[in-house]
């Protein structure tokens, strides 16, 4: 398997061609001691931008025109002299040089317009995968390959392809016997388009080169790439949580990525906001957050920049990554190697193609409980081995295809627990649940909206015997016959309807609907609301209450127990050759600090943490990793039991075998 490195920089260099001096102020020397100050161990560099301009000598004519020098042969040696590692940067879909002289190879909607841009904004115009477009494109990686052998690495960005109706992809379409008018045809030749490119390109570069790193960046992880990673060596993550990504992005992310067998990275930025945000500067504990939350995940860090046109490093940027990267060497040796301790697995709706965005609600309400519970758990689809997992979560809108409905069986077969919600655990049709051994059955979608939740004592002792709103619809059911009702669902007195209404919002609650809420059959647990995505919406603490209390009937010995806030997140990973678990907590705070840009400016310290790790045997040491500082630790019932004196951001504990 490919190994990356801990400390790197995406060095973004998308620079006008109206831009004189590009490189002037170059130094060699002086750009290389930057990132070695910094403690910087690879950086991304440019070959060709989105603007198409390409910074080094070449026989095509995209060449910067204000270019002086062949700035990334210099960039890549002075790094390889500091063992730097450099790979190198390729822009595919964007490529504004070439969408002006050929026009025709840029991406056509279902209007007969060319995607991009209009022509009086500014902005980037998407290129065709299916035009003549790659065969340019191919033949600069290869002249790379040529100038700069041996390569480190190659970064192709843009991957993707929508939905073209161009002559090229329409001319496609028939030939391969799809029907161009129908959009799941197109959808479909699109995922083929680029899947030829990245085997295509992959097998050109193995030709010329056995082990340089390939990546091809689209923004996310998506499940539909499993049949085509072994293009790849490695997976990169973009995810800057202020520059529209947002703080539930990585987590969800890497607990996915983690599972595939391949090294990864975490790519957040150093900017205030997003890429080509210039002269701003992440505050230190956000980029303390980004970083510690990617080792606490198993992942390598990468920080993305964008050089100056003058080709100079800004010293407070490399001051900022520095001051961070300083601190992430000190805690590479428990964060190398690692092995994720896991027991919940979260099924991804993406794998069945029920994403609402790409942060699904569903899935982001379902993470942000099990983290804020403190629960060790992996997302995962219908590839993944579900043995090593004690429960499963279907959220909301998982329905059984054949494979899927074969794995829960097999898994429940097992012995293994599950908790569905809403229409999970339905077939395609959505007409009943097919899942052997439901609690319940399906009678029809519930005619009030909001209506209410009643806890019975199994669960009210977290809920009380109150009543909560619930303000998404839900499904009636009809409990089998030897289920347990956990909790009731109660009536309004009505709909708000123009006819009739109360008050400002909606009607109060008036009596039992006779349907469960919450019901329990064994080792499956099932609620008749889409309590994930209403947790994700709606934020009510009632909601995740519910989802606890039931997992804890299921999982009544989970991996940590703790009395940590909700705000802070814990993970634990395993280091098999050093026969050791490494337990993190993280407390950074996001905040909403802009209308529109959450930051994390202070870091508010916990004191006296206790926590308890559950463990086959005592530890033969427990202590505070990087400093050493040895920790008491308590062994009862299968736990280990410690007080972590501080935590201020991050601290990992490290409990030895």
């Amino acid at each position: 398997m490919f190994k990356l490195r801990f400390r790197q920089i995406h060095l973004d260099f998308h620079t006008s061609e109206q831009i004189p001096g590009i490189g002037s102020r170059f130094d060699p020397e002086e750009f290389a001691e930057t990132l070695a100050r910094a403690r910087v161990n690879s950086v991304t560099a440019f070959s060709k931008c989105h603007h198409g301009l390409i910074y080094h000598e070449t026989r095509f004519e995209a060449r910067h025109p204000h270019l002086q020098r062949n700035l990334l042969k210099e960039q890549i040696d002075a790094c390889h002299a500091r063992d730097i590692r450099v790979p190198i940067y390729i822009s595919v879909g964007f490529d504004e040089f070439m969408a002006r002289r050929h026009p025709e190879w840029l991406e056509v909607d279902g209007n007969g317009r060319r995607t991009g841009a209009a022509p009086l904004q500014p902005g980037w115009h998407k290129l065709c995968f299916n035009s003549p477009y790659l065969d340019y494109v191919l033949e600069q990686t290869l002249e790379v390959m040529e100038l700069f052998a041996p390569v480190d690495g190659f970064f192709f960005d843009i991957i993707g392809q929508g939905q073209c109706h161009c002559p090229f992809c329409l001319d496609s379409m028939r030939q391969e016997g799809l029907n161009p008018e129908e959009e799941a045809d197109r959808l479909r030749f699109a995922k083929r388009v680029v899947d030829r490119f990245k085997r295509r390109f992959t097998a050109a570069i193995r030709e010329r080169s056995a082990d340089c790193s390939i990546f091809y960046n689209s923004g996310h992880i998506y499940p539909d790439w499993r049949p085509i990673l072994d293009t790849y060596t490695h997976l990169e993550l973009e995810s800057l949580p202020s520059g529209g990504w947002g703080y539930l992005h990585f987590p969800l992310t890497v607990r996915y990525a983690r599972t595939l067998g391949f090294d990864y990275l975490a790519m957040t930025g150093k900017f205030h906001k997003s890429w080509g945000d210039f002269s701003s500067y992440k505050n230190l504990p956000a980029l303390e957050y980004d970083c510690f939350t990617a080792l606490a995940y198993g992942a390598k860090c990468s920080v993305g920049d964008q050089l100056h046109p003058t080709g100079q490093l800004s010293r407070a940027t490399y001051d900022l990554i520095g001051a961070v990267y300083r601190q992430v060497e000190a805690k590479e040796p428990w964060c190398d190697d690692v092995v994720p301790e896991v027991e919940i697995g979260l099924f991804n709706p993406e794998a069945v193609g029920n994403a609402d965005a790409r942060v699904d609600t569903s899935a982001a309400g379902a993470q942000r409980m099990l983290t804020e519970g403190h629960h060790q758990f992996d997302v995962i689809d219908a590839a993944n081995d579900w043995s090593r997992y004690r429960v499963i979560l279907l959220p909301d809108k998982i329905p059984m295809t054949e494979e899927i409905r074969g794995k829960v069986a097999e898994y429940l077969a097992g012995g293994g627990s599950l908790i569905t919600s809403y229409e999970s655990g339905m077939g395609p049709d959505k007409r009943g649940f097919v899942i052997p051994g439901m609690p319940a059955g399906f009678i029809e979608p519930a005619e009030f909206s909001p209506d209410f939740v009643v806890a019975r004592d199994p669960l009210a002792e977290a809920l009380g015997d109150a009543e909560q709103v619930m303000y998404d619809r839900g499904i009636l059911l009809k409990p089998a016959a030897d289920a347990e009702v956990l909790a009731d669902i109660w009536n309004p007195y009505f709909n708000r309807t123009w006819e009739h209404f109360c008050s400002h919002s909606h009607t109060p609650c008036e009596r039992p609907s006779g349907a469960p809420a919450v019901v329990q059959r064994g080792r499956i647990i099932q609620f008749a609301h889409p309590i994930f995505a209403m947790y994700q919406r709606h934020g009510v603490r009632a909601y995740k209450q519910m989802v606890l209390s039931a997992l804890a009937r299921l999982l009544p010995d989970p991996l940590v127990k703790t009395d940590a806030p909700s705000t802070a997140h814990l993970t634990v990973n395993r280091q098999p050759e050093q026969r050791r678990s490494v337990l993190h907590i993280l407390h950074y705070i996001p905040e909403r600090r802009a209308n529109t840009l959450d930051t994390i400016e202070d870091v508010i310290p916990l004191y006296h943490l206790r926590v308890a790790l559950k463990r086959e045997q005592e530890p033969a040491r427990v202590y505070l990793a990087p400093s050493g500082d040895e920790v008491a630790c308590t062994y009862r019932d299968g736990y280990a039991e410690v007080v972590v004196p501080e935590v201020r951001g991050h601290q990992m504990v490290v409990f030895e075998d």
